[in-house]
């Protein structure tokens, strides 16, 4: 089933496609913070996304350059705001349609079906994993905080992968190292130890503090 993400601040308009996208098959979420869209979006994960330009807080063009940071999935724009400057910049930031208000809801179902199947008949999802706004990419291998992307080491990657995937459990130490060893990327424990602190230490810097505690004698856990 794909999942539809609707940010629009209209409640009954957001409500009406939601009802529509449900009698379509569709999985629907409607964004309720205005504040922190992405972080909506990583926990959803939508294999679509219909975005108003007028939003509380920050505009549609800002949280589609923001998902852009970290997703290529398929991005509809819909306004009453539809003169040629505003869907001029609806496509530079990384839109790919625009649908202008007033709508006929079915003409909006066809045009978000026809984008689906443009979309994954030829690609897979890609999953982002979301913690305190940090966004970590599946498909690059790379994690986004705050607008800026922190580069990663594979072993890097991949034991914040672990960790994030466990978010709130603890994650012994035998298990990431046996993680990088199906991986092809053998490590002792001191390498390990090395990895890890390594790794906190770019958290640390992009403002990420205490981002993986160490719970002595068992593992790993970055918590909920």
């Amino acid at each position: 089933m794909y999942r539809l993400l609707i940010v629009e601040d209209d409640r009954g308009i957001a409500q009406a496609i939601r009802e529509q996208a449900e009698m379509w098959g569709l999985e629907v979420r409607c964004v309720r913070n205005f504040r922190n869209v992405t972080a909506e979006f990583a926990e959803f994960d939508p294999h679509i996304v219909l975005l108003d330009i007028a939003l509380p807080f920050y505009n549609g063009f800002h949280w589609c350059s923001e998902i852009r940071k970290v997703s290529k999935v398929p991005i509809i724009f819909i306004s009453s705001a539809s003169d040629n400057m505003n869907i001029v910049m609806a496509m530079n930031m990384g839109g790919d349609d625009f649908i202008a208000k007033p709508f006929d809801r079915s003409v909006l179902m066809a045009k978000l079906q026809a984008m689906l199947r443009r979309t994954y008949d030829f690609a897979p999802s890609v999953p982002v994993l979301e913690h305190r706004g940090a966004l970590l990419n599946t498909g690059d291998n790379t994690l986004t905080y705050e607008g800026e992307k922190i580069p990663l080491s594979k072993n890097e990657y991949r034991i914040l992968l672990i960790l994030m995937e466990s978010r709130g459990k603890v994650v012994s130490r035998e298990r990431l190292m046996e993680q990088l060893w199906e991986s092809d990327s053998f490590v002792d424990e001191n390498t390990l130890s090395v990895n890890v602190n390594r790794l906190r230490k770019k958290l640390s810097a992009s403002g990420l503090e205490d981002f993986i505690t160490t719970k002595f004698g068992v593992g790993y856990i970055i918590s909920d």
